[in-house]
């Protein structure tokens, strides 16, 4: 049976990412039949309308899902469509209450238009109440406009679309979490609505094992746990994760949504300094890793253990007790902190079990930062969050199973170098471009053509 899916008009390159990895975590055999950035309505298949409702029951992006009945371009079309195709439903709806509505699409009907098109509907034969409020039966009328349709005064819509509503998406999460009613955030804490995206196309879900080694105040734990995962998380500033303690804390947001049943544990440390140990036992990573833009990108450890900073080596061995005692830190590089997420999840993840980290790059196709690969992980999809001059980018991955990874490209990854430098600029090419306005870099040559 063919289902109409009603997005929100937000995120469009996230909206079928996350429709297609809750397939999967409902075990819902899932096509998709008509899909556009450019158009809130989506048009798919499924086995049935109980699979239709789990769809939905967790996703943030879509509004609702309805039983297709028709797609046309004119209304004569659409008329003629449904008359063919869905007569046979008719009679189960031909004594209970019902009203039919009109969603339109970037477009505007005065009531009286509304009305007529309503009653155009009428061969339905519809016997039942017309109620308002809580009728048996939604029906909905979907016109999808061009642009700027009202203030160019077009006459007829793109499309339009006729559908039974069968369910609801989870979109008031969004308010249930928003930050601005959470008791403990900071500067980089990621907003509810895409923490909770980020979560369900990581397909986090009750039994799963989850970890963000970039925890801050616990944004994606939190959203991991509301949809049952067991979170986990490290940061290499403590004082992230314990805040003020109390409710101004991580585990404080935890106990604010009743989820701390659903906290593992949080530790202080880094990814190139994890106490977690190289085991396939991690269901999903979710982080939004540093950019390195207010300050340069760190790590625990000195610039030269051997002469330079052996004295600081030294203290740390005496003092690392010490509840006071603040590691050293140098300098790390971008690339090969992309890298190192990578890798800790190629070691980390069970078969299929997914990666999903943000990273920053310029909209400048000659500056951008291409998506960083690895052997063992495929890439799932790429959804895009655009703003000025520069995005970020939610890239997912799947952990393969061994028997599909390509063991020479393995072997040739090993033997890479990693990347090295001396300042944060020098380590981080996106941080120098934020800073230079995204400007192309002049090369030698440029300079000496002068």
């Amino acid at each position: 049976m063919e289902y109409l899916i009603r997005f929100s008009q937000s995120h469009e390159t996230f909206r079928l990412a996350e429709i297609q990895a809750l397939a999967i975590v409902e075990g819902v055999d899932l096509e998709v039949i008509s899909y556009s950035e450019e158009s809130p309505f989506c048009i798919v298949r499924l086995p049935s309308e109980d699979a239709a409702k789990a769809l939905l029951r967790r996703s943030v992006l879509a509004q609702t899902i309805h039983e297709h009945w028709g797609t046309a371009e004119t209304y004569d079309e659409l008329h003629a469509i449904v008359k063919r195709d869905t007569a046979h439903l008719w009679s189960q709806y031909k004594d209970v209450s019902f009203k039919i509505n009109i969603d339109a699409y970037q477009g505007s009907r005065s009531e009286k238009r509304k009305l007529d098109l309503i009653n155009s509907f009428a061969y339905l034969g519809f016997d039942g109440l017309i109620l308002l409020k809580n009728p048996d039966q939604k029906f909905t009328i979907f016109e999808q406009w061009e642009f700027d349709a009202v203030p160019r005064n077009l006459p007829n819509p793109l499309k339009v679309h006729f559908g039974r509503l069968v369910g609801h998406s989870v979109r008031d999460l969004i308010k249930t979490y928003d930050l601005k009613k959470r008791g403990y955030i900071s500067t980089t804490s990621m907003d509810s609505e895409l923490a909770l995206v980020t979560a369900n196309i990581a397909l986090a879900a009750p039994g799963k094992i989850f970890y963000d080694p970039f925890v801050g105040t616990g944004s994606f734990p939190i959203a991991c746990a509301h949809f049952g995962a067991l979170g986990w998380g490290s940061d290499i500033d403590g004082r992230s994760i314990r805040g003020e303690g109390g409710k101004k804390s991580l585990k404080g947001n935890f106990e604010q949504y009743g989820l701390k049943d659903l906290l593992g544990d949080v530790f202080v440390s880094d990814l190139t300094n994890t106490p977690v140990r190289k085991a396939r036992i991690l269901d999903g990573i979710v982080c939004d890793p540093p950019y390195g833009v207010r300050e340069g990108l760190k790590v625990l450890g000195c610039r030269d253990p051997e002469q330079k900073d052996a004295w600081l080596v030294e203290k740390g061995k005496q003092n690392y007790r010490n509840p006071s005692f603040v590691p050293p830190k140098k300098p790390y590089s971008f690339t090969a902190m992309l890298d190192d997420i990578l890798n800790f999840a190629s070691d980390t993840l069970v078969d299929n079990g997914r990666l999903s980290f943000w990273m920053p790059t310029a909209n400048d196709e000659e500056q951008e930062i291409p998506v960083p690969t690895h052997p063992c992980l495929g890439v799932v999809a790429v959804c895009t969050q655009a703003f000025y001059k520069w995005s970020r980018r939610l890239i997912t991955y799947r952990r393969l199973p061994d028997s599909e990874v390509d063991m020479s490209a393995l072997a040739e990854r090993k033997r890479e170098e990693r990347v090295k430098g001396h300042t944060a600029d020098d380590l981080n090419s996106f941080r120098r471009a934020y800073f230079k306005g995204f400007k192309p870099e002049k090369t030698s040559t440029d300079a000496g053509s002068g």
